[in-house]
């Protein structure tokens, strides 16, 4: 199958995943189940995934020989973290199918070209300024002013790459801290919630997205997410719409989450989105036992070019990430009620390392 043919996957067929982490492991768990076989690419020699596909590839992603030997064996790619680099994208894309479009990265692996994006499309954002060096640090904490968030304009994920500036805080110092020359500078939200929303947009453009969801983080990494959001239905339908519409603009297939801030507004609590994930996301886990339909077997029908389906929420469904030592903890919540533990095959607990999750589902509240 050329890179340019978009013809339906059948049974049997294999669909190559960059990256090997839980993400990775649970797509191929879901593809598994739909009678579709995955292999997996990762530089990790303990990449979670690899537990669990028959084929893997443990190659550096500069190695362009291994590269191609995986896309031979494959009939479609994607990939469950969105830092894959470029080159690696452009030599698979020039021989098989990678979907999400490789070229979407360009936008949603920069932090100031994702802002710029947003904006256009007429959806608000916290404010934001392109930091280059000391000098257009002090001149973004003019404008925006203190408390704001430093980002890396790169590879920031779980906190990292990023600090808050308060009053009194000296720029300089924190530029120099954060080791890069290339940042944004966002002016601290000072949101009622966070939420998110994750869609599946297929090839056909069909969106369909899962009920919205309520995130509480720990030491910025994810610990709770809770569905459905407690907000009101308007403000859940514009975050919807919201996600929607930057599906379309990208011409997206797959599953992405869209993480979002509501805030107060003088007509009533508004949307800012703060940051895109192509790829499925940490607070869509709740999916897997808590609907019809989760969002990993949504995005591998999304690539595969199957219908989509209209997930149906079982309950009032709390997801909670065992981080580090938490996984310890396991044993505890498997006598829990409702709950159905997820552990990731990691064998070291290191703090702030996502090692599982547990979700339970009380089909007793809507």
């Amino acid at each position: 199958m050329s890179a340019s043919r978009r013809e339906p996957l059948k049974p049997g067929d294999t669909i190559g995943i960059l990256g090997g982490g839980q993400l990775g492991r649970m797509l191929a768990l879901a593809a598994a189940r739909l009678g579709l076989k995955c292999q997996v690419f990762s530089p990790d020699p303990d990449s979670p995934a690899f537990d669990v596909v028959q084929n893997a590839t443990c190659a550096e992603y500069a190695d362009v020989e291994a590269l191609e030997a995986f896309a031979s064996e494959v009939d479609v790619i994607t990939y469950e973290f969105e830092n894959v680099p470029a080159s690696a994208a452009l030599v698979l894309a020039a021989r098989k199918p990678v979907l999400p479009d490789h070229t979407i990265l360009e936008t949603t692996q920069d932090r100031l070209a994702e802002k710029d994006f947003v904006t256009r499309l007429g959806i608000g954002t916290a404010g934001y300024a392109d930091v280059t060096s000391p000098q257009t640090l002090r001149d973004a904490v003019a404008r925006l002013g203190l408390p704001a968030v430093l980002k890396t304009r790169r590879f920031g994920y779980d906190g990292k790459g990023q600090m808050m500036l308060r009053p009194g805080d000296d720029p300089e110092a924190a530029w120099a801290s954060l080791e890069t020359r290339a940042a944004i500078l966002e002016a601290f939200v000072p949101f009622e919630r966070e939420i998110s929303v994750i869609a599946a947009r297929g090839a056909d453009g069909q969106v369909v997205s899962y009920d919205v969801t309520e995130n509480e983080h720990s030491d910025h990494i994810l610990k709770i997410s809770k569905a459905p959001a407690a907000i009101p239905d308007a403000v859940a339908d514009e975050a919807r719409r919201i996600a929607k519409t930057i599906a379309d603009a990208l011409g997206y297939v797959g599953v992405l989450g869209v993480e979002m801030f509501v805030v107060p507004g003088a007509d009533g609590p508004q949307v800012l989105v703060n940051e895109i994930a192509p790829r499925v996301h940490n607070s869509g886990h709740w999916t897997l036992d808590g609907a019809s339909v989760s969002q990993f077997e949504q995005h591998i029908r999304a690539i595969a070019g199957w219908p989509l389906a209209e997930p149906l929420r079982h309950g009032t469904v709390t997801m909670t990430n065992l981080i580090g030592d938490d996984v310890h903890d396991y044993a505890g919540w498997l006598t829990v009620p409702g709950a159905t533990v997820h552990l990731y095959g990691k064998r070291l607990a290191m703090p702030g390392r996502k090692m599982g999750h547990v979700t339970v589902v009380d089909p007793g509240k809507p």
